[in-house]
Formats: structure tokens, C-alpha cells, sequence
């Protein structure tokens, strides 16, 4: 019980410096609470959680790489553990991909989302936020690929102009995912553009 009291504590702590920009110092909590888990033999549902947190620490300190790595751990340990159509496993399939499109890894990240954004649709529905962004990611990934065509950005534009439409109408304008997408359109826009100029 005091164990599972420290490992509260130690997570709290961890987050709360993340969210204070002591990002090094929650970094260090982050690897001991993930360190403690393990030894305390705590549920794999759990380790996964902390090795998210984790990726997301490491990404805000410019640590992409280790980050991917770690995200992709986590996805596939979510596919064994949950299953493919599980939220929690959408949700690190989703993650994974953001920090191979970070990476400038295009191909993998659209192998990924080809597979995953089927599972999305189905298993959560076509108007669920995590569905949206994992087929914003999609369009993201096929347009800002450097060895995108003409036909990839153009099949980008219509993918992100019908997500606006669906954002806004599900999510509404001011949504951080709406905005997003909208972004997307505009900057997928001025990629096509850039084609014929």
C-alpha cells in the first residue's frame, strides 16, 4: 500500500513539474517512477501509461528519436494488451505516427495510419475525435513528404477540406483539432500550388 502511495506521489510530482516547464526535473521523476513500477511488478496497462508520459517529455525536450522509440514501445504493447481496436491503442497508434511526421519518416507514418485509420473508422466511428486526427495525420503526412506528387497533395486538399467540414460541424470552430485541420488545408493548398509554379 505504501508503495502504491509513492508511486501516486512520485506520478503527481512528475506531472505537475511538466506542467510547471521543469521539464528536465519531470523527466527524472518520469524514469524513476517508470523504474519503481517495474520493480513493484505493477499492470502493463500501467507501465505503458508512464512510458507515454514519458515520450511526451522527451519530445518537449527536443528528444524525438528516444521519443519515437518510446511511442512505438507503447503502441505495440497496447496492440498485445488491448487489441487492435481498443482506444488506448488508437490513441498510442495516433501519438506513434505524430512523432514519426515530427520526424520527417513520412512512409512510415502513412504505412501506419493506412492500417490503423480503418481500424479508427470502424471501431470508433467516422465523427470521433481520435478518428479525425488520425486521418488529419494522414493528409499531414502525404503532403509534407518531400517525394509527395502532384496526386498526393491533391488527394491531401480533399481529405482535409472534407475533415474541416466534419471538425466543425462535430467539434465546432474553436476546437484545437478544427484549427489544426484548417491549418493543414491551407498549407496542403499552398504545397499543390507550389507544384505548378
Amino acid at each position: 500500500e505504501t508503495d502504491q502511495v509513492r508511486c501516486m506521489a512520485m506520478s503527481m510530482l512528475g506531472n505537475g513539474l511538466g506542467m510547471s516547464g521543469l521539464y528536465e526535473d519531470a523527466l527524472s521523476v518520469g524514469e524513476a517512477e517508470l523504474s519503481l513500477r517495474r520493480r513493484l511488478g505493477a499492470p502493463e496497462a500501467t507501465i505503458l501509461a508512464v512510458q507515454a508520459n514519458l515520450a511526451v517529455t522527451y519530445a518537449t525536450l527536443g528528444q524525438r528519436d528516444k521519443a519515437a522509440r518510446i511511442e512505438e514501445d507503447v503502441y505495440c504493447g497496447r496492440v498485445k494488451l488491448n487489441g487492435k481496436e481498443h482506444e488506448e491503442t488508437l490513441r498510442a497508434a495516433n501519438n506513434y505516427a505524430s512523432s514519426l511526421i515530427n520526424l520527417r519518416r513520412f512512409g512510415e507514418a502513412k504505412s501506419l495510419l493506412r492500417r490503423m485509420v480503418p481500424v479508427a473508422r470502424r471501431a470508433l466511428g467516422d465523427s470521433d475525435e481520435m478518428t479525425l486526427s488520425m486521418r488529419w495525420m494522414y493528409a499531414v503526412a502525404l503532403f509534407r513528404d518531400d517525394n509527395a506528387t502532384p496526386d498526393d497533395r491533391r488527394e491531401a486538399v480533399k481529405k482535409l477540406e472534407e475533415l474541416e467540414r466534419i471538425a466543425r460541424r462535430v467539434l465546432g470552430p474553436a476546437h484545437p483539432l478544427t484549427k489544426g485541420v484548417e491549418r493543414g488545408l491551407r498549407h496542403s493548398r499552398a504545397a499543390l500550388s507550389a507544384n505548378y509554379n
